[in-house]
């Protein structure tokens, strides 16, 4: 897959030599409803054998539009995550358009005919609620009136789960509150964030249990507060482990939020090195224990209910 960032105006080198099809919207998390559309735009494309390519933005719209503060939003895919899902999901042409404060200004008439139109589109795909514009003038029903006959239009219906919409902000809220469970079902992979391992209290290796210290990107979201099961890529191979989010109340009121994980079967020193979490299961909440031997005791039984769910789902 071939990354090419695009400015206004577009430049030779950003327009495809041969018609394609392309599929528009945000994209953040590339769940189930986005899935379904990158799969219908992958079928039209493989129909007409033409090039898929997917635009999204660099930065969410509401950032530019003033509705979100830049430096605290926080995405459920990163670029270079979104990247990685879409290049899984069968796309050739990734753009990234540079979402700016002229660019919002555009006009539906003139997004079509200054992007659409010259990036070739022979078909343009994107979900039913899809804009481009103020929501009453740039939806997809007028889309084929701003087309002109030059491309063809599909929408793709709604997907639900439960009978709701899939939706970003539904996996948002279920991250919020711990339910990653809810949160993977919606996607249909299991959740990631990256983070650097910094040094901590090394509390952890005091009861018995050392940890990599994780500190998350702000733009990254993270699992509400409690214990989990993940899995951690650490210098290219993944290791099994628990991990807490939380506040370590145990030792004390008033402290900051941390992500603490304990890997399973691993020795190394990787202070200062990124590594990725996948978050697979809840296992409880945080509790407060009376000292540090409740404390080692629940370690225990949280460390084999975290291998047993692995050894159960070999999948993840």
């Amino acid at each position: 897959m071939q990354r090419i960032d695009i400015t206004r105006p577009l430049t030779d080198a950003e327009i495809p030599g041969e018609p394609i099809v392309l599929v528009l919207g945000f994209f953040d998390g590339l769940h189930r409803g986005h899935q379904a559309v990158i799969r219908r735009a992958r079928e039209e494309a493989d129909k007409r054998h033409a090039p898929l390519a997917l635009m999204t933005f660099n930065v969410h719209p509401s950032v530019v539009y003033g509705d979100a503060d830049e430096a605290t939003f926080k995405y459920l895919s990163t670029l270079p995550r979104k990247e990685e899902l879409a290049a899984g999901l069968g796309v050739d042409l990734f753009y990234v358009a540079h979402f700016t404060p002229e660019f919002a200004r555009l006009g539906p008439q003139a997004f079509v005919d200054q992007y659409l139109v010259r990036l070739k589109a022979a078909v343009v795909v994107a979900g039913f609620d899809y804009t481009y514009g103020k929501r009453d003038v740039a939806n997809m029903e007028l889309l084929p009136g701003y087309a002109r006959g030059r491309f063809d239009v599909i929408t793709v219906p709604e997907q639900t789960m439960q009978g709701n919409k899939i939706s970003s902000t539904r996996i948002r809220t279920a991250l919020a509150g711990g339910d990653i469970d809810a949160a993977n079902e919606l996607l249909g992979y299991g959740y990631q964030t990256t983070g650097k391992v910094v040094h901590g209290e090394a509390r952890g290796r005091e009861l018995g249990f050392p940890t990599l210290n994780i500190e998350t990107p702000v733009h990254e979201w993270v699992p509400g507060v409690g214990i989990y099961v993940t899995r951690v890529r650490v210098r290219g191979q993944w290791y099994g482990g628990m991990a807490s989010v939380g506040y370590n109340v145990t030792f004390g009121a008033g402290r900051a939020l941390t992500v603490e994980i304990n890997l399973f079967d691993f020795s190394q020193d990787v202070y200062g090195e990124t590594v990725t979490v996948e978050w697979y299961h809840r296992l409880r909440g945080e509790v407060k224990f009376d000292g540090a031997a409740g404390l080692i005791k629940q370690l225990h039984q949280d460390e084999a209910n975290s291998r047993t769910y692995l050894a159960q789902h070999p999948q993840v």
